[in-house]
């Protein structure tokens, strides 16, 4: 029996954990002060036809539509979160001299074995990483066809190869980032619907229910466009700091180790 990948038990485990507490949120603290702000107004709009209702944020936020915007909007933070940790960590190899900062002699191809055993000493986990798995490559290619610009296509191609799986991995959030304002707009039709159920009141001239309606159409929109916004900030934010990551690998390979080979 295969196991599942890890990364899909934690986008998984996430989405769970997203739930469970913006419902608790929901339940404990959001919808019991939204209805105690509805019932407070209520009673000061039948004591006084012309008072006007404030637009309060726990009104705003406590319909089911904004509920599971909230959810999404943890959930992608959290996989932003994980992916911005493992940038953090291919940053922090840049710090390590895994090659001399100053090259006093060439490189040659029967040099690369020393080059290559600080890399080599590395945990196995830090090895997997591109800087690492970029500079090893190019030692190891060096040393068997001793073509300097074979090792150069060798580094840029490791190079690319790590930006556009970073990319693809990144599905998943674009993925959420469209969800959120799809999901106002469904909130934004349900209000509608049900304000037009509800026109034989207003023709009666019981506004409140078409008025109640119409909030929720508009406050699931702008809840939902407004995290929207926050979260394709945030998404490209993180990409641009793995394409930053991708180019320096390839900046350091280049100023530390290609110039310096000699054959």
């Amino acid at each position: 029996m295969k196991k599942l990948p890890v990364d899909f038990l934690f986008q998984l485990s996430s989405l769970l954990i997203a739930i469970l507490l913006v419902h608790a949120i929901y339940v404990a603290v959001i919808r019991p002060n939204a209805n105690a702000v509805l019932a407070a107004q209520a009673v000061e709009i039948n004591a006084d036809p012309s008072f006007v209702p404030e637009r309060d944020a726990f009104v705003i936020v406590r319909d089911l539509e904004q509920e599971a915007c909230f959810i999404l909007m943890l959930w992608a933070m959290t996989l932003m979160g994980a992916k911005a940790r493992d940038n953090f960590r291919e940053r922090a190899l840049f710090d390590l001299d895994l090659l001399p900062r100053q090259q006093s002699n060439s490189i040659l191809p029967q040099d690369t074995r020393d080059y290559a055993r600080p890399i080599e000493a590395l945990p196995p986990e830090d090895q997997k990483r591109l800087l690492p798995r970029a500079l090893l490559t190019a030692l190891h290619r060096f040393r068997a066809t001793s073509n300097i610009q074979d090792v150069a296509n060798t580094i840029s191609t490791i190079c690319d190869s790590e930006n556009e799986r970073l990319d693809s991995e990144l599905s998943m959030i674009r993925y959420i980032a469209w969800a959120i304002p799809s999901i106002g707009f469904l909130g934004t039709v349900r209000g509608i619907g049900q304000a037009l159920g509800q026109a034989h009141q207003a023709a009666q001239g019981d506004i409140a229910g078409v008025t109640q309606s119409l909030g929720v159409a508009f406050n699931s929109t702008f809840v939902a466009l407004l995290i929207s916004i926050i979260i394709m900030f945030l998404l490209h934010q993180l990409q641009l700091s793995q394409e930053r990551t991708a180019q320096d690998a390839e900046d350091y390979c280049d100023t530390r180790l290609t110039r310096y080979l000699q054959v």
